[in-house]
């Protein structure tokens, strides 16, 4: 599934982030370069995803608007970071998660399997995009999440349909 990297930016620039930490996969790596040519947003790229919710508080703790991008399998990675951020800090971060395998029916990738309940387990409030055409979804979610100050996930599919 393509994303177009200028579209994905604009939407970025328009929310107001300032930095995306990120650590990238094959379907979300492609927006680097538009991300790289925004003069609003300064990209940060770490090593490890658990690295991504730390840098991003610091950030946020700084003033900042980061917006954390990384694959589900680095979420599950991440997740003691993320908790201690989102939960006992109680920063309201958020978060752009590629949801690898989404869109393949037939797949058995055990990260394709346990996104979702992991991300309902943390009580996270979620939005899957699924299409270049429903991007706009992604603004409105974060939006929203801004306003009840709580972080937010947006869950960007991929593989093949």
């Amino acid at each position: 599934m393509d994303y177009p990297g200028p579209q994905v930016v604009e939407i970025f620039e328009r929310l107001g982030f300032t930095h995306v930490v990120w650590l990238p996969d094959t379907a979300l790596g492609p927006w680097e370069a538009a991300i790289e040519a925004s003069n609003q947003i300064q990209l940060i790229r770490v090593c490890r995803e658990g690295e991504a919710w730390a840098i991003a508080a610091g950030l946020f703790l700084g003033g900042s608007s980061p917006l954390v991008v990384i694959q589900n399998t680095g979420l599950f990675e991440s997740g003691d970071a993320m908790r201690n951020v989102l939960f006992d800090l109680s920063m309201p971060l958020l978060a752009v998660v590629g949801y690898r395998s989404a869109l393949n029916a037939q797949s058995t990738d055990s990260a394709r399997a346990f996104t979702e309940p992991v991300l309902a387990a943390w009580g996270l409030d979620t939005v899957i995009v699924s299409s270049a055409d429903e991007l706009p979804k992604m603004a409105e979610h974060f939006e929203r999440c801004r306003l009840a100050g709580e972080p937010g996930v947006v869950l960007v599919a991929e593989g093949r349909m």
